[in-house]
C-alpha cells in the first residue's frame, strides 16, 4: 500500500514489520487520520503490546501504527482559572498525575493513578489510553467519571465533547471513529472532598477486582459516586450518588450511619458485575457497597474537620 504522507513521521520505524508514523502535531495528527484508512493509535503500549503478545488483537500488513508521543499538545496540564477548569492531555502518563496541579485539584484521579500497574506501566501508559481501551476496570476512567470529567474527541472533522462515562459503550468498545482521537480530558475544580478506592487480589500492580470513586461537592452540595470494575463500563450510581447529596448535612458535614448503609444498598443495587476468574460478582457487589460507604463517611469526617 502506497503511504500518502511520507512527511508526516519523521524517523522511519516498525514494529511488527508494519509500519510507524510519527506526527509531531495536532494539526499533522489529524490529516494522517484524514488520510489513511486503516490506522491503530500507539500512545503508551501498556494494552497493545500485550494484546499482540498474547495474539487477542492483529495489525494488518494495510495497516498504519501512529505513535502519538511526539506530538507535544497531548502532554499538557492546564488550569483555567477563569472557567475553573482542570485540562489534561490524552497523552499524560500515570506518572504525570501524581504531582502538582493534578494531586492538588483532582485528588482521586492522583490516588487512582498510584494504583496502576509497576513504575514501568505509570511512566508508559497514558491517561487517553485508559480511557480509549475501554476496560469496565479503569482506575483512572472510575475517578473521571466521579469528576464530571469530559473527553475532548479530535477527528478531521472537528471536535466534541463527550462525559467520559459515555465513551466505553461496553468492554474495549466505544464511541470513538476510527479517524478519532482522544485530544484532552476537562474536569471542574471542585472545592471538597474526593476519594479513590479499590479492592484487587494484591496491594499493587493488580487489575481491580472493585472499584469505587467519590467526590463530595461543597460547590453545589452535592456527591458524584463512580463504579469500576462491576459492570460492562465504569458507571455513575445515579440514585446513590443523589441520596448521599441530599443525606449529607453541608452545614456541619455530618451524615447519620442508616444514610450511610441505605447508600451502601443503593450503591450494590447498582452493580450488575459478573463472576469471572478474578472474583464472584456478589463479591465485587458487597465491596462497592463498602468502599462506597467508608469513602462517603471518611470524606465527611475529613470535611468536618478542617472547618
Amino acid at each position: 500500500m502506497t503511504r500518502r504522507n511520507p512527511t508526516l513521521w519523521s524517523t522511519p520505524s516498525t514494529l511488527c514489520c508494519v509500519p510507524i508514523a510519527h506526527p509531531q502535531s495536532i494539526e499533522q495528527l489529524t490529516a494522517l487520520l484524514r488520510d489513511e484508512p486503516k490506522t491503530v493509535l500507539l500512545a503508551g503500549g501498556t494494552d497493545l503490546m500485550v494484546a499482540l503478545n498474547h495474539g487477542s488483537q492483529r495489525i494488518g500488513p494495510d495497516e498504519l501504527i501512529v505513535s502519538l508521543k511526539e506530538v507535544s499538545e497531548l502532554s499538557i496540564i492546564e488550569v483555567d482559572h477563569e472557567q475553573r477548569l482542570l485540562r489534561i492531555g490524552a497523552g499524560v502518563s500515570w506518572d504525570e498525575l501524581l504531582g502538582a496541579p493534578v494531586d492538588a485539584l483532582a485528588p482521586c484521579l492522583t490516588q487512582a493513578a498510584r494504583t496502576v500497574g509497576s513504575h514501568q506501566i505509570r511512566t508508559s501508559g497514558t491517561i487517553g489510553g485508559n480511557i480509549a481501551t475501554a476496560s469496565p476496570a479503569g482506575d483512572g476512567v472510575c475517578a473521571l467519571v466521579a469528576l464530571n470529567a469530559v473527553a475532548v474527541l479530535t477527528s478531521p472533522a472537528g471536535q466534541r465533547r463527550v462525559a467520559v462515562e459515555h465513551v466505553a459503550t461496553g468492554p474495549k468498545r466505544s464511541v470513538l471513529a476510527n479517524d478519532e482521537f482522544i485530544e484532552s480530558i476537562e474536569m471542574p475544580i471542585i472545592d471538597g472532598w474526593q476519594g479513590y478506592s479499590k479492592i484487587g487480589t494484591r496491594n499493587a500492580m493488580v487489575i481491580s477486582v472493585a472499584g469505587v470513586a467519590a467526590v463530595l461537592s461543597a460547590n453545589s452540595n452535592s456527591c458524584r459516586i463512580a463504579l469500576g470494575s462491576v459492570g460492562p463500563t465504569v458507571m455513575l450510581a445515579e440514585d446513590a450518588s443523589s441520596i448521599a447529596g441530599d443525606s449529607i448535612d453541608w452545614s456541619n458535614f455530618e451524615i447519620s450511619a442508616d444514610s450511610l448503609e441505605h447508600i451502601g444498598e443503593l450503591v450494590q443495587q447498582a452493580a450488575s458485575p459478573i463472576d469471572d476468574h478474578r472474583s464472584t460478582a456478589a463479591y465485587r457487589s458487597h465491596s462497592v457497597g463498602v468502599l462506597a460507604r467508608r469513602l462517603i463517611e471518611r470524606g465527611v469526617e475529613e470535611m468536618r474537620n478542617s472547618k
